[in-house]
């Protein structure tokens, strides 16, 4: 079947349906919980405002159209190797640099909800991938590798989606090996359903927050805050997460979608 051919049919099926767009993203606004950083390091990125410019009045009377205040890293966002000191110099490491075919890539999605409802500091390590794998088949090279965890069911409470305490932030995430190990595989990223791609407790590990650290390293990216994971199987969907074309960005909020066979 040609290239044409094979657009004609998957538009067919996006059309009718057989083809299910499911939105991976959560709404971003005022209530968008935002990452806490300890005082000493840096400035908290300031809370989504969202302000009218016109709305139909004697500022514009025919057009609504707002103007907004919002971090890179805000709500369901994309991680550019740039946002982290491991990828700095990569020169396609910035939000409008990055090769555009790179935003749309199969997925492989590995359930880790019911560890993660037992422990809110569950880290899936690299046998943990490995025996996914061997359920499931291997990762390839190109592929993104996602944390389903159920964690965005916490996303309408900052205290609970945060869930710190007086040693820090507690949620899932990856070990240092796990990282290590989805690398070797080729994977093109690394994402999850909590406020960052690393576990709350990360800064202890070695390195610290791995999940940043190593795969900017290797010039790939990061998914934080997705949704509806568990609306995906574990193989078979297409993954689109487009940042923001923005000059230099080390990040960008993203309408993060996946493309799922109907079952």
């Amino acid at each position: 079947m040609s290239a044409a051919a094979t657009l004609g049919q998957f538009a067919e099926q996006l059309l009718s349906g057989e083809i299910e767009v499911v939105d991976l993203t959560a709404p971003l606004g005022p209530d968008t919980p935002i990452i806490k950083l300890p005082p000493e390091l840096a400035v908290d990125t300031p809370k989504v405002e969202i302000h009218t410019i016109s709305e139909y009045d004697d500022k514009g009377p025919f057009w609504a159209w707002n103007w907004l205040k919002l971090g890179e890293h805000s709500g369901t966002h994309f991680d550019a190797p740039h946002h982290w000191i491991t990828g700095k110099e990569f020169s396609d490491g910035f939000t409008d640099t990055i090769p555009a075919t790179n935003f749309v890539a199969p997925a492989n999605v590995i359930d880790c909800s019911a560890e993660s409802a037992g422990n809110p500091d569950f880290l899936l390590t690299a046998d943990g991938v490995r025996a996914w794998e061997a359920k499931h088949g291997p990762i390839g090279k190109g592929e993104w590798v996602l944390m389903r965890t159920d964690w965005d069911r916490r996303n309408g409470s900052e205290e609970e989606f945060l869930n710190a305490d007086e040693n820090g932030p507690h949620s899932p995430g990856p070990s240092v090996d796990c990282i290590e190990y989805i690398l070797e595989r080729g994977a093109i990223g690394w994402g999850t359903q909590c406020i960052g791609t690393d576990a709350g407790q990360a800064g202890g590990m070695e390195p610290p927050f791995p999940a940043h650290n190593l795969v900017h390293k290797a010039n790939r990216y990061g998914l934080a805050s997705l949704c509806n994971l568990d609306r995906l199987p574990p193989k078979g969907a297409i993954l689109i997460a487009a940042p923001l074309k923005i000059v230099r960005g080390t990040g960008s909020p993203v309408r993060a979608l996946a493309l799922v066979p109907k079952e």
